[in-house]
């Protein structure tokens, strides 16, 4: 069926800090809307509200019709330990809900409890229209087609990532929601994956709303926009798409601004006559003091009162045209992550080999592969998931053991790694205590000014590492990077939970980092915009320079 959601005067906040009120949204049959705004701004709070999973502090919600299904398809870094493919496919496709409703109508039906009939059919149809049916059937057909090539009743704990991440797909594809709520699906996506996204949001008759920080997904799929602006405390729906509301937004921060100027210059126009008129009316007043005790002429004692009478009326005059002026709020500015990557001293000329280099994981067999990474080197690696690229990073630098051949580190390689610094603030200590464990020579007054740059502010650096969101672990990561020098520089998938102003600056810190960089991405806008001099494409265990 064809369902409406209506958002109407949404509040939400965390603490003591408001995330957004004054929320109003329609989610009609069609539309995709794109919600974006910086980390921490509510995206997958209005998510959880839009889904019936949270309540909102103020406002309400309203689905037409009201036994339409809303599908929250959330990230799920991690795994439940014992379930299965098929377990895991049930419960994101919300048949396994839909499965227990039932059951529980079907005994009701059996015990002949009062209303049991009608519970039954209601539970029955809602199954079937969740694709209960013959979700197994289906889930065969799209766990082969997506090359997920495990038994369904295989554990999801037992995947690789890249398999995990088409098990992920291959739930969204099975889903057969009224209405998708999408929280960063693109994440460890490859360009297979995204494109198969793609064209399936782009045929929904649903409405959508997804979160992601892919721009050309963006691009590629949005009808509008809804911008949580946390800078302003403005919440801005943009019709048109993603390329529509970058430039939309561009104009009306602009127009902002220019009002702003334009009405401070006046009233600082205003207050500078004023102040000159009382400073007139102050002098006149002194100099009609002065000549009064020896001044008989009273035509002239009237004149110079009049004067300053007059000049009290201009000042009184502007200052109620100061009064009158329109107020315009000052746009506040953006907080922007200026990235810097401390290069450490060059390493030698050659900064990584791999000689004949083979890794056997069960069927799996990596290489053999022959190749050499040379100092200012700038690697862009990219292939399908499950291909070796994350074999090819750790034979690289020691952390894989080889079965056969050899790797070898240059001398003076310094490695830095998004991946690794993400782990690292995965523990119970803080994530000042988890920073400084990693550089131990750093001050905390240094540490703390440091996150700060990175958007981690008093309130997160005593808080246990383990409880930060993936955005703010990777803000960490970069942070950290940061403040220990580098001179090979590892990202792989350094996008992931990043939010669009700090992508942007990422990709202009990596212009201006003078060492050698391996990236792995599937982020096509990045891709185009950091420079780099060398690809590898990375295809069954196979490595080929293009």
């Amino acid at each position: 069926m064809t369902a409406t959601l209506v958002a109407k005067n949404l509040a939400a906040g965390h603490g003591d800090r408001s995330l957004f009120s004054g929320l109003d949204l329609v989610v009609a049959p069609g539309d995709v809307i794109g919600l974006v705004g910086a980390n921490g701004a509510g995206k997958s709070t209005l998510l959880r509200l839009l889904a019936g999973l949270s309540t909102p502090e103020e406002g309400e919600l309203r689905l037409s019709p009201p036994t339409a299904t809303v599908g929250h398809l959330p990230q799920e870094p991690e795994r439940r330990p014992g379930e299965t493919v098929r377990e895991f496919l049930a419960r994101r496709t919300g048949v396994a809900e839909a499965q227990t409703t039932m059951d529980e109508a079907t005994q009701a039906l059996v015990d002949g409890l009062p209303g049991a009939d009608d519970a039954y059919a209601t539970s029955l149809e809602r199954w079937l229209d969740l694709g209960g049916a013959d979700l197994d059937e289906r889930a065969e057909e799209v766990t082969d087609s997506l090359g997920l090539r495990v038994g369904l009743d295989q554990l999801m704990t037992s995947l690789s990532g890249g398999q995990a991440a088409r098990a992920g797909l291959a739930s969204l594809l099975l889903s057969r929601y009224d209405v998708f709520l999408l929280d960063e699906p693109t994440n460890d996506l490859d360009l297979d994956g995204l494109e198969r996204l793609e064209r399936f949001v782009t045929g929904l008759r649903a409405g959508t709303v997804v979160v992601s920080h892919d721009r050309e997904f963006l691009t590629r799929t949005v009808t509008k926009v809804l911008e949580l602006d946390l800078a302003q405390q403005q919440i801005n729906l943009y019709g048109g798409g993603y390329d529509a509301y970058l430039e939309e937004r561009d104009v009306s921060r602009r127009h902002a601004r220019e009002d702003y100027e334009e009405y401070a210059d006046k009233k600082s126009a205003l207050q500078d006559r004023a102040q000159t008129q009382r400073s007139w009316m102050d002098k006149g007043v002194k100099n009609a003091r002065r000549k009064a005790s020896n001044d008989n002429d009273k035509i002239g004692r009237k004149f110079r009162s009049e004067a300053s009478e007059k000049q009290a009326a201009k000042a009184r005059q502007t200052q109620r045209m100061i009064e009158r002026l329109e107020v315009v709020d000052e746009p506040r500015k953006e907080w922007e992550l200026r990235m810097e990557i401390a290069s450490a001293p060059r390493s030698g000329a050659v900064v990584a080999t791999l000689r004949e280099a083979e890794v056997r994981r069960g069927d799996f067999t990596f290489g053999p592969v022959s190749l050499q990474i040379d100092w200012a080197d700038r690697v862009a690696v990219t292939g399908a998931n499950g291909a070796g690229k994350s074999t090819l990073l750790g034979a690289l630098l020691g952390r894989v053991p080889l079965d056969a051949g050899a790797a070898a580190l240059g001398s003076g390689v310094l490695v830095g790694e998004v991946d690794q610094a993400r782990k690292a603030f995965h523990g119970s200590e803080s994530l000042l205590e988890a920073f400084r464990a990693a550089v131990p020579d750093t001050e905390p007054a240094e540490v703390r000014t440091l996150l700060a740059k990175f958007g981690l502010k008093s309130e997160h650096v005593t808080r246990p590492a383990v409880t930060l969101s993936p955005g703010e672990r990777t803000r960490a990561g970069l942070a950290l990077l940061q403040g220990r020098g580098v001179n090979l520089l590892v990202l792989d998938e350094p996008t992931n939970h990043l939010d669009l102003p700090a992508i942007e600056q990422l990709e202009s810190a990596l212009d201006a980092y003078e060492g050698t960089l391996l990236l792995v991405t599937h982020d096509r806008r990045m891709l185009d915009a950091v420079h780099v001099t060398r690809r590898f494409e990375v295809a069954s265990g196979k490595v080929t320079e293009r």
